[in-house]
């Protein structure tokens, strides 16, 4: 019997995962709190979405899983928790921004998985950032890869390549295949020696690679040498007090030496300093000398306190305001191969932590400088560039020139647009991603612009959802030909339907793609993995498609699944 589902809260990410889940032969029911065009009143039911008279009208008693979607993390706890009183057995899918609060409801609620719209589509714009044409992300051997879909045109290098050539790369993963004729599943292929033919598709995860970081300090100080015409700007109202000062100094010792009054030069250099700075000095050097150089001394005093307050007022607000903090940031700024990062959005901070984790270079525009993952961001040594990203002026200091890509991610989709055409106006060749929340006038502003990538955190995070809802703890996903398949982990049981059967014998008969098997901490891939028989304690990672994976969900004695 097919799981029942209710997708409670359909705005863009909700409306994707509950259109996903009926065109893959759900049961799904939706809530939400207006009517939606084109749907029933039996499909959608409409009111508020943590009352208990809208979940009793929607079936709350007898669904198998709710998949909880608002964008509120408040409303979502809300729903969750009147949720759990009508049906305390209900599967919930949860969407949370608060990563800490999802871990412990995790831990502490049964059958709960918190999953985060921007946890899943920020490393799909990390990888194409990377150059990498993702469409997802799977997590095998403790990394998360991108995936990518090989579509075999003329000149592309695996035409007429045997399937089983490719399948004993550990660097690489197939994961589905999709004969341009015919219908064969990848493993099947795989044992035949199929040949890749023009028009097939192929969809692999490739594993991805650390970058070491650079931390060379002779290329550090030629960041600050190359920043000097930025220091200029910043600075030089401080400077030019500087030299005003040293000036009166200076003019004041040569007065002293050059009256006669039998003093060194280090003597009136003493003099000078003590007097203008109010420190004290040797006094003897005046008790003798005339009027005159009295009262130049009493006028240099008073001179000397006023410019010595500005001075030291301007190099305080210097020092200890933002002009010092936006210098060394302009100092920090790499020279070339680095990534612009527009805007501190929660994708925004996701894809910087992402990138310097991989040891890339990063540069950040930020219009609020008191945005909250500003210090986080410094933190991290990466510079912050405090202005509109939009603006030719700030893109230039960025050193766009010279950098390895472009990503507009702020929360503005109209302003991530103007940065992306601004970008590509100073720098036709540079690689530009941008985030635009509507999935469908993203499409169209791929067609339009002709971007490298308009990404739209809805329409990569809704088919994790679905995939979720339909079987557990969901490793990846992906959609090919209108087919959602999903990546996850199944612990072998004594009554698991895999149990006492060859890998190869379960990929055909359960049209699954097998990716790695774990038994007493040993790893098991490629063809070794097929030739193995599953047996109590194995950990099998798999793909399967969406639409049978809920015969495996749906008895809880055969499968586990672990994260």
């Amino acid at each position: 019997m097919k799981p029942r589902i209710i997708v409670c809260g359909l705005g863009r990410t909700g409306y994707k995962i509950f259109r996903l889940l009926r065109q893959q032969g759900a049961l799904v029911v939706g809530i939400h709190h207006q009517p939606i065009p084109g749907e029933t009143a039996k499909d959608v039911i409409v009111g508020d979405l943590h009352a208990a008279a809208t979940l009793t009208a929607a079936s709350i008693q007898e669904a198998d899983t709710l998949v909880i979607a608002s964008c509120d993390d408040a409303v979502n706890l809300s729903i969750m928790m009147q949720a759990r009183v009508l049906n305390p057995q209900i599967r919930i899918i949860n969407r949370l921004y608060n990563t800490n609060l999802s871990d412990r409801l995790d831990q502490t609620l049964p059958d709960h998985l918190s999953m985060s719209v921007v946890g899943l589509a920020a490393p799909v714009f990390t990888f194409v950032a990377l150059g990498n044409q993702a469409i997802g992300q799977i997590k095998l051997f403790q990394q998360t890869w991108p995936i990518k879909e090989e579509y075999i045109h003329e000149n592309h290098p695996w035409l007429g390549r045997k399937l089983s050539d490719l399948w004993d790369d550990t660097s690489q993963m197939m994961i589905y295949y999709l004969p341009v004729q015919g219908e064969i599943d990848l493993i099947s292929a795989v044992l035949s020696g199929e040949e890749l033919k023009l028009g097939d598709r192929l969809v692999i995860a490739t594993q991805p690679r650390i970058r070491p970081p650079r931390r060379s300090l002779v290329r550090k100080l030629l960041k600050v040498l190359t920043s000097l015409s930025k220091f200029q700007q910043h600075a030089q109202s401080v400077v030019s007090m500087a030299i005003v000062l040293l000036a009166i100094i200076l003019l004041s010792t040569l007065t002293y030496t050059a009256t006669k009054l039998n003093i060194s030069f280090i003597d009136a250099l003493y003099f000078a300093v003590g007097m203008i700075t109010g420190a004290g000095g040797n006094d003897k050097v005046v008790e003798n000398a005339p009027d005159s150089i009295k009262l130049f001394t009493i006028v240099i005093m008073l001179i000397g306190a006023a410019v010595i307050g500005i001075w030291y007022a301007m190099l305080t607000d210097f020092v200890l305001g933002s002009r010092f903090k936006q210098f060394w940031d302009a100092a920090r700024i790499p020279q070339r191969n680095h990534y612009i990062v527009c805007g501190l959005s929660g994708i925004g901070i996701t894809i910087i932590q992402q990138l310097h984790a991989s040891g890339h270079e990063i540069v950040v525009i930020e219009t609020d400088s008191n945005n909250r993952f500003v210090n986080s961001t410094r933190g991290l040594g990466i510079p912050v560039i405090q202005g509109d990203a939009s603006f030719r002026t700030i893109l230039k200091a960025s050193n766009i020139n010279s950098a390895a890509a472009v990503l507009a991610v702020t929360n503005n989709d109209a302003t991530n647009l103007e940065i992306a055409l601004k970008a590509k106006g100073l720098t036709p060749s540079i690689p530009v991603i941008v985030h635009y929340a509507d999935p469908d006038f993203a499409r169209m502003a791929q067609q339009l612009f002709d971007f490298e990538a308009v990404l739209s955190p809805a329409e990569l995070a809704a088919p994790a959802f679905a995939a979720a809802a339909l079987g557990g703890k969901i490793l990846g996903n992906g959609i090919t030909a209108d087919n959602l398949w999903v990546a996850f982990a199944t612990e072998i049981t004594p009554l698991h339907p895999f149990c006492g059967h060859w890998v190869k014998d379960v990929a055909i008969l359960a049209e699954c793609v097998p990716l790695y098997l774990e038994n007493n901490y040993k790893t098991f891939h490629g063809w070794e993995l097929l030739e193995t028989i599953l047996s109590d304690g194995d950990i099998l990672y798999l793909t399967m498609s969406a639409t049978k994976l809920y015969q495996l969900w749906h008895d809880e004695r055969s499968q586990a699944i672990v994260s």
